[in-house]
């Protein structure tokens, strides 16, 4: 892979320019808004090839000893099981995984907030759990005039009403499990608090995309337009900068919008002229520096487009999300002038489904993906009765990898059938391919006594990078092993079967 980010320049940089924020502005604490994934930035680490998708929490160990971290929860998320969608888990689930990551990394959890509680059963019962688990919650009110009363919000009747959150550091960060969890509400609350206190607190955001320094129509920001196209953020020319600045600088709609009520608030909190002039002057993002190579991080910026348009028409064919969100990822793509074959496993699973099917009526159904190697080549897999495509797929991929002739088994076909008896005959299950992880863990159990097998189980590693295609929607279980692998999988909008449940 070509690389076009330097992952230890942002590192450095990053860190320094956090800290220079404080001491320049020569406050006693500074409450950072971090946006967007802390850790597992996967949509970082495809567009800017070379990313460490655990930079910014690496970012935050190398200043452990001036943070401590505060995670934010709208209450509302818990009771709808919102769920983040690279990992297929709750936002409730995703708070306790956030919590056990940065523990990983020694640094400190000051809390978690519940925002816009209202007293729900379901939400005291998370709160329960945190706090048996030693973890401190508090819990914020919607706050009252919000956003347009300004005296309101910053009175006893507003923030008051928020119970302050005692914090020790100088850098405060505040984190949530996605958007809209009340991260910029608990920064304000706490300023508004510390004013009281006679503590000089000060506000600022932490966003990887839009880059505010590359161009609006860079295809590394469009990339962040297209993987919000459900959220309808849309990037801007921040208007308030080049008025005052004349200097052309990126952000989004919700930042332009939000940004005269925000500076008031902040004005009302501290009693002084706002030292902010534009959305971007609250920003210290410093991603747009340390990209070496543009034309790298522009073509992978148009892959993700491409990607993220083949996941919306998937997303919506499951209900997830409206019409209009795929309309929104077709017309950025049309933007740019791509369509799904400029993704070079599209067109191989395709072509080798309609191969199938011309070639005998008993491939009516069948299901194939492609997947590109790291070395270009590209191998392909069917589905069949005894195991679905990716299955097939992955081990067509690790003999090619290999070098094992494609005769050879990997697997014994004894084995195969005794797992299929277990799944149908006596565990009862409707449907008898075997799943991804079936027979990979059949790949494994060889292994014990197989040298050939062994040496491809060790292979898999080998495919972390990888992009893949099906002609079907993949099941959600082979959608978490292919994340597991770190093999960026998309699917057509066709599901394997007409069964609602069973599908």
């Amino acid at each position: 892979m070509k690389l076009g980010f330097d992952a230890e320049k942002y590192l450095e940089e990053q860190s320094k320019y956090i800290l220079e924020r404080i001491n320049k502005k020569k406050v006693d604490r500074l409450y950072l808004e971090f946006g967007g994934k802390l850790d597992h930035d996967k949509h970082a680490m495809r567009v800017l090839p070379g990313f460490d998708e655990s930079g910014k929490i690496k970012l935050l160990a190398k200043m452990k000893e001036h943070v401590e971290i505060i995670i934010c929860i709208y209450a509302g998320d818990i009771l709808t099981n919102k769920t983040r969608q690279d990992f297929g888990i709750t936002y409730d689930v995703e708070v306790m995984r956030i919590i056990d990551t940065f523990r990983r990394y020694e640094l400190e959890i000051n809390s978690v907030v519940i925002t816009r509680y209202e007293d729900q059963p379901a939400v005291n019962t998370f709160i329960n759990k945190l706090e048996r688990r030693g973890i401190r919650t508090y819990r914020h009110n919607f706050t009252k005039g919000y956003p347009t009363d300004v005296d309101t919000i910053v009175s006893d009747e507003g923030y008051g009403r928020n119970p302050y959150i005692e914090v020790t550091k100088p850098l405060i960060v505040v984190n949530g499990p996605g958007p809209g969890s009340g991260k910029l509400a608990t920064c304000l609350s706490q300023l508004y608090h510390e004013n009281l206190l006679g503590v000089k607190s000060r506000y600022a955001k932490f966003e990887t995309f839009p880059i505010w320094n590359l161009p609006l129509k860079h295809p590394v920001n469009i990339a962040y337009e297209a993987a919000t196209v459900d959220l309808k953020d849309v990037n801007m020319i921040d208007a308030f900068h080049l008025e005052h600045y004349g200097e052309t600088a990126v952000t989004y709609n919700r930042d332009l919008e939000i940004f005269p009520v925000l500076r008031r608030i902040i004005e009302k909190i501290t009693g002084e002229e706002s030292e902010y002039n534009s959305p971007t002057d609250m920003g210290v993002n410093r991603v747009g520096f340390c990209i070496t190579d543009d034309e790298v991080c522009r073509e992978a910026a148009k892959q993700e487009i491409i990607r993220r348009y083949l996941l919306a028409r998937v997303d919506y064919k499951k209900g997830l999300i409206a019409g209009e969100a795929v309309n929104r990822a077709k017309l950025l793509m049309d933007e740019l002038g791509l369509e799904p074959k400029d993704r070079r496993v599209v067109t191989p699973a395709l072509e080798y489904v309609e191969r199938k099917r011309k070639s005998d009526p008993r491939y009516e159904n069948v299901i194939a993906m492609a997947m590109e190697l790291p070395d270009g080549r590209i191998v392909t897999g069917r589905s069949s009765r005894r195991m679905v495509a990716g299955a097939a797929m992955l081990l067509n991929a690790i003999k090619m990898l290999c070098n094992i002739p494609d005769e050879v088994l990997l697997i014994s076909p004894d084995l195969l059938t005794t797992l299929q008896h277990l799944k149908t005959d006596i565990l009862n299950k409707v449907k008898t391919s075997l799943t991804v992880e079936e027979v990979l863990s059949a790949l494994a159990i060889s292994a014990a006594v197989n040298p050939i097998a062994a040496m491809a189980v060790d292979k898999l590693k080998d495919l972390a990078g990888s992009r893949a295609h099906c002609t079907a929607i993949l099941s959600d279980a082979d959608a978490q092993i292919f994340q597991d692998l770190a093999i960026d999988a998309t699917c057509e909008a066709e599901f394997s079967t007409n069964n609602l449940y069973l599908g």
